[in-house]
């Protein structure tokens, strides 16, 4: 039995991250497009490019393996994805249950 069909949790922390790298092309975020291309939106390693993480641990985070992230890998992973504050925050509830860091806010100029 993997790790999704034994955590549902899991299983929809996967379909979030799939659901918002679909919502971007390699253009919306700066990347060259390559020549042929089967899956629509951000492919694994250009989000782990944007996130400036390791295209293994995001592959395993995405699959849902069983392990721990940093509060600074779910940080990285929220901007390459351009996330909202809701979806931050549901992104730290789905991988570490817990709301994520208080952000200063900037002053604005």
């Amino acid at each position: 039995m993997s790790n999704l069909e034994r955590n549902p949790e899991r299983r929809d922390l996967t379909a979030f991250l799939v659901s918002r790298a679909r919502g971007f092309t390699p253009p919306d975020v700066g990347l060259v497009t390559g020549a042929r291309r089967r899956t629509p939106g951000l492919r694994r390693e250009e989000v782990a490019q944007l996130a400036g993480v390791g295209i293994s641990w995001y592959t395993w985070f995405e699959q849902g393996r069983d392990i721990q992230v940093s509060a600074h890998f779910l940080e990285n992973l929220s901007r390459a994805l351009r996330l909202d504050r809701s979806e931050r925050e549901f992104l730290f509830a789905l991988a570490q249950h817990r709301p994520p860091p208080l952000t200063r806010a900037l002053p604005r100029r």
